[in-house]
């Protein structure tokens, strides 16, 4: 029997990890920040030597890459000290593109899982479905986004279902994809023996493929949530929103407000990383009804 990981094991290589990333990240900002210092310090005619000219770097108010210490600093600013009601607030800003990815992940997953159960019953469906299926994820999220937002607001529908779709887009792909090679997973001799004993359509699907299809289905939506969240961002961004992440880091972009635009960012990734840890909960909550070992 394998020992069990203990804590310690399983935490020390991430944050070996994490250490290592924000050491590239400060070396990257006094990198790119380093020539405005210059140009700065020669201006005011001041010789910054190496240690002055870290701190230069580090300290910018609108750098070209903000220091991580300067991005947790906005976040707590704008996350703690400020009312989660305010339009300050990230909190907000994360609600408003949280309620888009949630819809949209929810539509994406159903019809994934809709398209999945006719491309695996019905050959017409897997020879024409499919390869549209997956040609439509060549079309760039950047170019059918602003269309998608256009159409919709020309026949009067606007606020959260444009984004919704957005997203819903992005993250059925994975699903539908993660499906069917979930119910085409189980064994031909399994199939043979359910069809001895009679068993129908329905029988076979629900007692058979669905079961199977379960580890698939919580992998491809890990996957669905991340892609339906990226969707939200890419839907507030064309249509002038003034409230959400991908709202909140255009108006950075637009004043040159990095910092801004980098706690967004750091948001955004701890959103995702959340809803991602809410479905595995989800799939460990699922094994264990379902009988597997831990």
């Amino acid at each position: 029997m394998a020992p069990a990981r203990t804590g310690s094991g399983a935490t020390l290589p991430v944050l070996v990890v994490v250490c290592a990333i924000v050491a590239l990240w400060y070396g990257l900002a006094v990198v790119l920040n380093a020539p405005w210092a210059r140009d700065q310090a020669a201006r005011d005619g001041v010789a910054l030597g190496p240690a002055a000219l870290v701190a230069a770097t580090l300290t910018q108010e609108r750098p070209r890459l903000p220091a991580p210490d300067q991005v947790v600093a906005e976040l707590w600013k704008s996350t703690i000290e400020v009312a989660p009601t305010s339009k300050r607030s990230l909190i907000y800003h994360a609600w408003i593109t949280l309620s888009a990815t949630l819809l949209g992940f929810g539509l994406g997953a159903a019809l994934g899982i809709l398209l999945a159960v006719g491309i695996v019953h019905d050959r017409t469906m897997d020879a024409s479905v499919m390869p549209w299926v997956i040609a439509s994820q060549t079309i760039p999220i950047l170019a059918i986004a602003p269309m998608i937002i256009v159409v919709l607001n020309s026949v009067g529908v606007s606020g959260l279902l444009p984004k919704a779709l957005i997203s819903m887009y992005l993250s059925f792909f994975p699903v539908a994809v993660g499906m069917v090679k979930g119910f085409r997973c189980p064994d031909r001799v399994l199939l043979d023996q359910m069809s001895t004993w009679n068993a129908s359509r329905a029988q076979l699907f629900w007692r058979l493929r669905w079961p199977a299809a379960v580890p698939y289905l919580f992998a491809s939506l890990k996957v669905a949530v991340a892609a339906a969240l990226v969707g939200a961002i890419i839907g507030e961004m064309p249509t002038g929103a003034v409230a959400g992440l991908g709202a909140r880091m255009l108006s950075g972009s637009y004043y040159g407000q990095t910092v801004q635009i980098w706690s967004a960012l750091l948001m955004a990734a701890l959103l995702a990383a959340g809803l991602v840890a809410v479905i595995d909960l989800a799939e460990r909550i699922t094994a264990r009804a379902m009988g597997a070992r831990p």
